[in-house]
């Protein structure tokens, strides 16, 4: 069996390497639109290339990017996940819970928020692999239970972590400062996000799941008929991804120094869309890591960029929409070409 999984998880790299030109090519394509956007708002706004607002980009970059980085895994498969909104929220309140009301030491708290999200994507993967419901379907619903977990655990009233001052420091905070007197800093929120895209990296090309992730993408029946435990395997990444929310809801609530139970639904969404600007197929088997962190500096600088000139939010999200859908329609037809 451990021979029949090893072939298995080499044909995944064969898939992976068959579609390194078009991936990357998909990838490339992204970060020339990525420059062509910062030089556009560049130029409609002496605001924009200011160090903060460039700071303030790479912060709302951190959670989305840690979403997406976290979700890639399960479109990779051919799947969706709609939740992680609401389990970056749930798992802020279960940290706000432990730290603020149960006065638990802050590790306890991010060991919980992290668990809390990994249980989460486990009862979804659960729910798609083993009771083979649809994956929209299936994390629909976990998406209204953790909504509605995260309302009743705060009594529908934000959690403040103001007695635990250093916990804010997590995304707040700096270890690189410079500039006369310490005038420029770097915050800790912007490490952690190119620490979790590193440690996805790693996981996607260089570990068992990732290589079967790619296989389950490509052909799952194929796999499992190769001998992969593929309800084990597809169960483990969306339990990753549960836990990539955890970690952005970490993230969030150090930024905003509170847990708060109304927020999360539509964060799904920006993730999604960098994913996809990123270059991962939405039918699964491809899907690059740097792709996606040049997905999410796109959809926070577009964003960042038409809120400095002035753009109702309302057109902000028409205008991220159109993009969203002109990816998918550069991938289709980027599919269609290669067959």
């Amino acid at each position: 069996m451990a021979n029949v999984a090893k072939s298995a998880g080499t044909a995944g790299i064969g898939t992976k390497k068959s579609m390194f030109n078009a991936a990357n090519a998909q990838k490339f394509l992204a970060f020339g639109a990525l420059l062509i956007l910062l030089l556009f708002f560049s130029m409609a706004s002496p605001f924009f290339l200011t160090f903060d607002n460039i700071v303030s980009i790479m912060l709302s970059t951190c959670v989305n990017g840690i979403l997406a980085l976290g979700i890639i895994f399960v479109i990779i498969t051919g799947g969706i996940d709609l939740s992680i909104g609401t389990v970056m929220t749930f798992s802020s309140v279960m940290a706000g819970v432990m730290i603020t009301n149960m006065g638990m030491p802050i590790w306890i708290g991010i060991l919980v928020a992290i668990g809390t999200g990994a249980f989460c994507g486990f009862i979804s993967g659960t729910v798609v692999s083993r009771l083979k419901l649809q994956p929209f379907i299936a994390t629909l619903g976990v998406m209204m239970i953790t909504k509605g977990l995260s309302l009743v655990l705060s009594g529908t009233k934000p959690i403040y972590f103001s007695d635990t001052p250093s916990f804010r420091k997590i995304t707040t905070g700096s270890i690189l400062t410079f500039g006369a007197d310490g005038k420029f800093s770097v915050p800790n929120g912007i490490f952690i996000f190119l620490g979790m895209a590193i440690l996805a990296g790693i996981i996607l090309n260089k570990t068992k799941l990732g290589r079967y992730n790619f296989a389950i993408g490509s052909n799952e029946e194929a796999t499992r008929l190769s001998g992969v435990n593929v309800v084990k395997w597809k169960t483990a990444i969306y339990s990753l991804c549960g836990a990539f929310a955890g970690v952005a809801g970490i993230v969030m609530a150090a930024r905003l120094d509170s847990a708060q139970p109304a927020l999360g639904q539509g964060y799904e969404l920006d993730a999604i869309a960098s994913v996809v600007i990123g270059g991962t197929s939405m039918v699964g088997g491809e899907g690059t890591i740097l792709g996606t962190v040049i997905g999410a500096f796109i959809i926070s600088t577009l964003t960042n960029g038409l809120k400095v000139m002035g753009v109702a939010q309302e057109w902000q999200i028409v205008i991220t929409g159109c993009v969203l859908v002109l990816a998918v329609l550069l991938d289709t037809m980027r599919k269609r070409g290669s067959k």
